[in-house]
């Protein structure tokens, strides 16, 4: 019988991520103890917080990595739970002392950052927000969204999302689901989600923030964040924190929806971000019967978007793309299946993951972000 090689078995560890911080479970100190006895290896493991909700997947992954190793015919896997100051210890290795940044306006990252908005309600932004992120998802990007409509939250709902996220030493672990990682203000109210949320401005510009600083995000490819209509408090404290963050206008064909979307985008010009474009949601489709076009909302209300706002900035505002109407968009959010993944080939998931790919892949300037420099003074 071959004798199990202990660096084997720390190497096949080393491989086994925690599924909610997505870090080497060796590096967040969760191994607590190897023992081999012959054939038989019994794993110690330590978990973050008392009924973890992954714990099983865990389990499940240690027991996989060591079960591979050269000699191994049987893996025990025992639990247990982390100290305070195993806790702390862990969250100052992730996050850094006791002063918590915004990771994504901190000087070299990489983070795209798109503000999803609209002037009014009922045009489909967080159906599109959601579809969008999940299509990242799906090409291979890292993936988060911050749920900032914090009156409206729905993000929890279009993603399927049941489970609250943990919370290790004041470190909140967001729930995922289809690879995106989110946060919203519903797993936070004891009445659940029929319980309305007070909040005036200040209040809202802190629950953005906790958002941000609070969040174990991990290394992000793009972050959304779904805003609610309008240019209230959410959408300057978006500018205000996130100054590197571009925006997206998303409208219907609708002229009525078009005018109120462009006071959207134009605050941007207060805020000092960029418009990265516009998205038409709701647009025209053919006849299922005919085949001729029909343009439930109306047209043009993209394009109308996206001249004004190119006009109004003085910068070139793109209309980034027209997602045809479809019923199966909204039927998808009501039952927690974004309709990329649930009907890839319906033209508005063909159109969604075009413009996810489009935004996923764009270059990243320097405007609003610090740059780590300070003048040279003689």
């Amino acid at each position: 019988m071959a004798r199990i090689d202990p660096d084997e078995i720390q190497a096949a560890l080393a491989k086994v991520e925690d599924p909610e911080i997505h870090r080497p479970i060796t590096d967040l100190g969760m191994v607590k103890s190897v023992d081999i006895d012959g054939d038989r290896v019994r794993i110690g493991i330590y978990l973050t917080v008392s009924g973890c909700p992954m714990k099983d997947t865990i389990t499940q992954r240690v027991t996989l990595a060591v079960g591979s190793v050269r000699g191994v015919k049987h893996v025990d896997v025992d639990l247990d739970v982390m100290s305070d100051a195993q806790r702390k210890a862990m969250r100052e290795k992730l996050q850094g002392g006791a002063e918590r940044e915004i990771p994504f306006t901190k000087p070299g990252n990489r983070t795209h950052v798109y503000a999803i908005t609209s002037g009014k309600g009922g045009v489909g932004k967080s159906s599109v927000t959601v579809n969008l992120a999940v299509a990242m998802a799906a090409q291979g990007m890292t993936v988060g969204i911050v749920d900032a409509d914090i009156y409206g939250h729905s993000v929890p709902g279009l993603l399927g999302i049941t489970t609250p996220p943990t919370v290790v030493e004041g470190m909140i672990m967001p729930s995922e689901a289809f690879g995106v990682r989110a946060i919203s203000m519903l797993p936070f109210k004891p009445g659940g989600s029929t319980e309305p949320v007070a909040f005036r401005g200040p209040m809202l510009h802190r629950a953005l923030q906790q958002f941000l600083t609070d969040v174990w995000w991990g290394d992000l490819d793009v972050l959304l964040l779904d805003l609610p209509p309008g240019t209230g408090d959410i959408a300057i404290s978006t500018g205000q924190l996130l100054p590197g963050s571009k925006l997206v206008v998303v409208t219907t064909p609708q002229a009525a929806a078009a005018d109120v979307a462009v006071r959207s985008g134009m605050l941007a010009g207060a805020t000092h971000q960029v418009v990265a474009g516009v998205i038409e949601n709701m647009s025209g489709f053919p006849c299922p019967h005919c085949g001729e076009p029909i343009d439930l909302f109306g047209m043009g209300g993209g394009a109308r978007v996206a001249e004004q706002l190119s006009a109004g900035l003085n910068s070139t505002v793109p209309l980034l793309g027209r997602v045809p109407f479809d019923p199966r968009l909204r039927e998808g959010g009501d039952t927690g299946q974004p309709l990329v993944l649930a009907h890839p080939d319906a033209p508005a998931s063909v159109e969604l993951r075009s413009l996810a790919e489009q935004l996923g892949s764009k270059p990243r300037g320097l405007v609003g972000q610090p740059l780590g420099l300070s003048p040279n003074s003689r």
